[in-house]
C-alpha cells in the first residue's frame, strides 16, 4: 500500500509538471509578457488630415472584420495620418509608445503610388520610428482601376531588426521591413479616389 501511495504521488507530481510546462509554452515570450496582446485590440483607426486644410477623417477598421473601410485620397494631395489602436473604448496607443522598442508598423500599398514618411516625434532605441504618425504624398491613389487598391497595415511585436526603408512590391510599395517578431495586429483599408 505504501508503494501505491508513493507512485500516485510521483504520477501526480509529473502530471502537475507537464501541465505547468504546457501552460507556460503558450506564452509569446518566455522572458517577458506581451504589453499589448492582440486579443485585446478591437479597432485600428486611421486619422487622416489633408495638409491643405479641412477636418480630420477617421477610418475605423474593426479587428477580424470582413469589411474594410474606404479611405478616400485625392491624387496630388498630402495627408498627415495618425494610427490609433483601441481596446473597446480605451485608447491602447500609449502602450505602444511606452514599449516603442518592441513595436514597428509596416505599411503595404498594393496598386497605389504613395510616398510615405514617418513623422513620429520619438524614435526606437535603434533610431527608427515606429510609424504611428506619417505623412503621405499621394501620387496616384489607384494605379489600375481594374484592381483593388489597399493599405495593409501590420503592427509587429518584438521584431529582431527593423528598417524604415521602402521596397517596390508588385504594383505598389511597402514601407518598412523587419525580421522576426510576431503580428500584434493587421488592418486592411480600401484606397479610393
Amino acid at each position: 500500500m505504501k508503494n501505491i501511495f508513493k507512485n500516485t504521488k510521483l504520477i501526480l507530481g509529473l502530471l502537475f509538471l507537464a501541465v505547468s510546462l504546457s501552460l507556460t509554452s503558450c506564452n509569446r515570450s518566455d522572458d517577458e509578457a506581451d504589453d499589448l496582446p492582440q486579443e485585446e485590440l478591437s479597432d485600428v483607426l486611421l486619422r487622416v488630415t489633408d495638409a491643405a486644410g479641412g477636418a480630420p477623417v477617421v477610418y475605423d477598421y474593426q479587428v477580424n472584420s470582413t469589411t474594410n473601410p474606404n479611405v478616400k485620397l485625392i491624387n496630388g494631395h498630402t495627408y498627415n495620418v495618425e494610427v490609433i489602436f483601441k481596446n473597446g473604448d480605451e485608447d491602447a496607443t500609449q502602450e505602444i509608445i511606452d514599449a516603442k522598442d518592441a513595436h514597428f508598423l509596416v505599411y503595404n500599398f498594393p496598386n497605389s503610388d504613395i510616398t510615405l514618411t514617418r513623422t513620429d516625434d520619438f524614435t526606437r532605441g535603434d533610431g527608427n520610428r515606429v510609424g504611428l504618425k506619417t505623412k503621405w504624398v499621394v501620387n496616384t491613389a489607384v494605379k489600375n482601376a481594374s484592381a483593388s487598391s489597399q493599405l495593409v497595415l501590420t503592427l509587429f511585436h518584438e521584431p529582431v531588426t527593423v528598417s524604415e526603408a521602402s521596397a517596390v512590391s508588385g504594383n505598389g510599395v511597402i514601407y518598412g521591413t523587419h525580421t522576426g517578431g510576431e503580428t500584434d495586429a493587421q488592418a486592411n483599408y480600401n484606397i479610393i479616389n
